[in-house]
């Protein structure tokens, strides 16, 4: 099975907004023009003046900190590419918000029913054979959509033709042991706000390593989660049962 892959060049970007439009439809959000991204707003195109804009929106690593750090599994790296995130397994300890380096999980603080919420780089799409949604409406081919590995030789190849125009590395090629979105700059991270000095290496290496130093903790915390987990499957049970009583009590 291939591996997808998302590539932005920011040479290409006018800052139309059509992907930020297009990703909104998809996710059956309200159309609006996102200041930041946040829970109703998984991509985020920002003006940095001077005709240059900047995409952001979630990398889908290939190692994933958020899924290594989520203690119920409901994040997880889909073998086509994608991190998706499973509100059935979900118990809202939100560690995957402070454990993701570009941090970018947002929480649904003000809903009755909060989830995770975040770019899963159109799974439902990519499931079936179809593009993301933001690269299908790209009207300049700043973002493109295909197998990673054909992403990454494409963006080398812009790079080794047009060596003074972007950044020399490929963002996402190596950080954090790579990733699912890949970025050709022509600033350097930090100026397109981007974290910086992120290690090469997959970052749930230091979650395990942690982890293994912590054997005493480990098996009262699982069964803690655990509790929480049955705690909140036992609420929502709790809760449909009364939307039904409430139902047939209006029959």
């Amino acid at each position: 099975m291939s591996v997808y892959a998302i590539l932005y060049d920011q040479s290409k970007c006018i800052g139309c907004g059509a992907c930020e439009q297009a990703c909104q439809a998809e996710h059956n959000q309200k159309p609006h023009k996102p200041t930041r991204l946040d829970a109703s707003s998984f991509n985020w195109v920002q003006d940095l003046g001077k005709g240059t804009y900047m995409r952001h929106f979630c990398m889908n690593c290939e190692d994933p900190t958020c899924a290594s750090v989520c203690p119920v599994g409901a994040l997880q790296k889909h073998a086509l590419g994608p991190v998706t995130w499973d509100h059935t397994r979900c118990i809202g300890c939100r560690y995957c918000m402070m454990a993701c380096p570009f941090e970018i999980p947002k929480y649904e603080w003000h809903e009755v029913n909060p989830r995770i919420r975040k770019c899963d780089m159109c799974i439902h799409r990519v499931s079936k054979g179809l593009p993301t949604a933001c690269s299908s409406v790209c009207p300049t081919g700043a973002t493109t959509f295909g197998k990673r590995e054909d992403m990454l030789a494409e963006a080398h190849r812009r790079l080794k033709q047009h060596p003074g125009k972007y950044y020399p590395e490929v963002f996402g090629e190596k950080e954090v042991g790579g990733t699912s979105v890949l970025m050709l700059l022509t600033k350097t991270p930090a100026q397109d706000y981007l974290p910086s000095n992120l290690p090469k290496h997959d970052m749930p290496l230091l979650t395990w390593n942690v982890l293994d130093k912590l054997p005493k903790i480990i098996v009262p915390w699982a069964t803690f989660l655990g509790g929480m987990m049955w705690l909140t499957g036992r609420k929502n049970k709790v809760a449909e049962v009364e939307h039904h009583t409430t139902e047939e009590h209006h029959e």
